[in-house]
């Protein structure tokens, strides 16, 4: 397992930041790797980001030195969807099956956690967010259909896009972590404009489903000091709570969202008049 930590700074140092130091603290590349877990600890209320690519060989998520815990989950609750092939979870013996889409909310407590595909030559892709917990709340697998489903946006303003909720207080129980999945409609590029900030929750982005030739601009930073990061296929970034959160692509996309904070609310966040940000 390859465990990378990024430490929390402040929003005055970013001001500061050249792209090089922008993308060494925020972007995550290389998630999905042929039989690797790749993960990423941000100490942004440490949520832990990664990927899971089980091809040839089933991969099981133990915990390790910076966890300082006797298993991954013995103070920690997770999710994940399937942006691969169909592959199953197998949590303490029980298998969940997850097809290309469909994701799963993992109790704190479970102790083993087994990955699997299916299909070796269309293997599953587990994109993964965990966050600390206190309580334990049951396993629920999520298919794509089950999803709290929201139509955004319009045409007009380039901006009209699916956003389904998977992990959310209408869909299944979690301590803190919630998670889900926004496409963009084809002639679409604009996501979560207006901007925002949440002080409360921060974030991570995995952006997928862009085509070769392509890119994602993640808009970053304070209002006033707006930064970006172009992102490519299957790369994901931190957003601290501190910054806005919005995204421009050179043509549609997906792209998972995982949150996590003192505050499950998705509509607890301060919007951002476009006229004002710089």
């Amino acid at each position: 397992m390859n465990f990378d930590v990024r430490y929390a700074n402040h929003p005055e140092d970013s001001k500061h930041y050249d792209t090089e130091t922008l993308r060494r603290h925020y972007h995550i590349s290389n998630l999905f790797q042929k039989d690797s877990i790749n993960l990423t600890y941000s100490h942004q209320d440490r949520i832990i980001a990664g990927g899971v690519m089980p091809v040839d060989e089933d991969l099981v998520l133990e915990s390790c030195k910076e966890l300082a815990a006797p298993y991954f989950l013995a103070r920690r609750e997770l999710g994940a969807i399937n942006i691969g092939g169909e592959g199953l979870m197998i949590l303490d013996g029980v298998e969940y099956k997850l097809g290309h889409k469909d994701g799963i909310y993992v109790g704190m407590g479970t102790k083993e956690l087994v990955f699997r595909s299916l299909d070796k030559e269309n293997p599953a892709k587990f994109y993964i967010n965990s966050s600390p917990a206190h309580k334990t709340y049951p396993t629920v697998l999520i298919p794509m259909d089950k999803a709290r489903y929201n139509h955004l946006g319009d045409q007009e303003h380039v901006n009209e896009r699916i956003l389904r909720q998977y992990i959310h207080p209408a869909v299944c129980q979690s301590c803190q972590l919630s998670m889900g999945m926004t496409a963009l409609l084809p002639g679409n590029v604009w996501n979560t404009m207006p901007s925002h900030t949440h002080e409360r929750r921060m974030e991570v982005y995995l952006y997928f489903d862009i085509a070769p030739g392509q890119a994602v601009f993640h808009m970053m930073g304070q209002p006033q000091q707006t930064r970006h990061i172009v992102m490519g296929n299957e790369e994901a970034v931190i957003s601290p709570s501190w910054s806005i959160h919005s995204g421009v692509g050179t043509a549609n996309y997906t792209f998972i969202w995982g949150m996590c904070g003192e505050n499950q609310d998705f509509d607890d966040m301060d919007g951002i008049a476009t006229p004002d940000l710089r």
